[in-house]
């Protein structure tokens, strides 16, 4: 009798663990993707992850149908729909790639123990970490809260070797296909056309992940330690939405570093890869930190940030300006709009942009994160929620208080000649390097030439809020729910 081959975020034929024990049954396989919005526990894919869950499944549907098969979609609740799809098929298992964000935990273990109980073969596998969870525990037998001997914990373990489909392989298909959504009646894409920078950036799908694996450990990572922090320049895997949706494994990307270190002679690994499978151990702490503190998504992990005095923002203008990349200051300003147009922003540039809506505009974390989600093509709950209390000072070994990113230093240190700011904010692009991350302190001889009118009724604002006196405020708040030492000890 047929398997439901149920796929979620394992958008892959790779390395798919769930795929691999479906075939081994040598009976036809169902593969299924349900939208199950209400599913998500209140966090549904924003508007830009809805955008690559579109394509995706649309090039998933090309690869199934070249080996032969091809993808049923539906909508609803989970285990109505896939209810429904067993009893039109006569499916006698269902088998899927676990999840870890706290509704999907409990949702899936309630149905995996009613199945289990109706006599079908339930099953559930790991494809989408490295180490799960519940594997991984410090000295005291309790999670993990500091990075590093996390990950020192984690490069002690052995790393499965990521499991090869054939390319000759093919999946056997049931002699009647049940009935199927059309792509388009998910409505996933966007009504209004803002998305001609997300097909210009991004290729979903797990040719696509492929691709970029591949010239990213050929071309980029041996400098990845050098150049990982200037967003002007190629310098980043950009692996982070292949990986949220499945179409790439941490397991391959950990074979993929391995293998062109052997192939070097470079073994262990050179610097630049060890910092870039570093960053690969921070979404495994992510996982680990959601997977411990399941309130984190909405509250802070540090109690005590409970009752972190907030700057009251009267009708949202401040929030409005952040969101839109109008706050005077250019590099926060360039990632604010880099993230509108492509769905992604460097690294280095979020913490900055964070650092200034929680610790300038001291406006909540929670804000920040419902943004990201909403706008970021790899909007991905556990390393969404790790980042934005990391930034804010309110979660595991997060970023001292005392941290203010200054936005004018960051600038002149991460982008001293100005081109990820002239790329993005072309409003600004004339202007000098001297004078490109702080135009308000630019003469006016220098404004005029560049084109550049500042302020109200000018081509782009005065900052919205003065550096100095920011910092002071956000230190000051800070202090008051301090108390004691807040820093996390291991």
């Amino acid at each position: 009798m047929p398997t439901l081959l149920w796929f979620r975020q394992d958008l892959r034929l790779q390395d798919n663990p769930a795929l691999m024990a479906a075939l081994a049954r040598r009976e036809a396989i169902i593969p299924v993707y349900v939208l199950d919005d209400a599913g998500d526990g209140g966090w549904p894919a924003g508007g830009a992850s809805r955008w690559w869950l579109h394509h995706a499944l649309a090039a998933l549907d090309a690869d199934l149908r070249a080996r032969g098969s091809r993808l049923i979609l539906a909508r609803g609740e989970s285990g109505a729909e896939l209810d429904r799809l067993r009893r039109a098929t006569g499916a006698s298992a269902i088998f899927w790639n676990r999840r870890y964000e706290p509704s999907v935990i409990a949702r899936d273990a309630a149905l995996k123990a009613r199945w289990t109980a109706e006599g079908v073969e339930a099953k559930s596998f790991n494809a989408a970490l490295l180490h799960e969870p519940h594997t991984i525990a410090n000295k005291q037998g309790k999670p993990f809260q500091v990075f590093t001997p996390f990950w020192r914990h984690c490069l002690e373990l052995q790393v499965e070797a990521p499991a090869r489909l054939a390319s000759s392989a093919q999946i056997a298909s049931p002699e009647r296909w049940p009935a199927s959504l059309e792509l388009a009646e998910l409505a996933l894409l966007p009504r209004i056309k803002w998305d001609s920078g997300f097909r210009a950036a991004w290729t979903p799908g797990e040719s696509g992940a492929a691709k970029r694996l591949k010239l990213f450990v050929a071309d980029a990572m041996e400098a990845y330690s050098d150049r990982r922090n200037t967003p002007g320049v190629d310098g980043t895997s950009m692996l982070s939405p292949w990986l949220h949706f499945g179409e790439l494994s941490p397991r391959q990307i950990w074979a993929a570093v391995q293998a062109v270190a052997k192939e070097s002679g470079v073994f262990p690994p050179s610097n630049g890869a060890r910092v870039f499978l570093s960053e690969v151990g921070w979404r495994e702490f992510a996982h680990h930190l959601l997977f411990h503190f399941p309130h984190t998504p909405e509250r802070p992990l540090r109690s005590d940030f409970e009752s972190f005095p907030w700057a009251d923002d009267a009708g949202g203008v401040k929030l409005r300006a952040w969101q839109r990349g109008l706050t005077g200051y250019p590099i926060v300003d360039a990632g604010m709009r880099q993230l509108w147009a492509t769905g992604w922003m460097h690294n280095r540039v979020r913490m900055i942009a964070a650092s200034f809506l929680v610790k300038h505009l001291r406006l909540s974390w929670v804000h920040g994160a419902r943004w990201f989600w909403d706008t970021l093509v790899d909007a991905d709950l556990a390393s969404n929620t790790l980042g934005w209390q990391w930034t804010a000072g309110c979660g595991a070994d997060a970023a001292p208080y005392f941290r203010v990113f200054a936005p004018v230093l960051q600038g002149l240190k991460f982008d001293s000649e100005g081109a990820y700011v002239r790329r993005w904010v072309p409003e600004l692009a004339k202007l000098p390097a001297e004078n490109i991350h702080a135009p308000w302190e630019a003469p006016a001889s220098v404004l005029a030439a560049a084109g550049v009118r500042l302020g109200k009724g000018g081509n782009y604002p005065a900052p919205i809020v003065d550096h100095a006196t920011a910092r002071n405020e956000a230190l000051a708040a800070f202090k008051r729910i301090r108390g004691g030492d807040i820093s996390v000890r291991e």
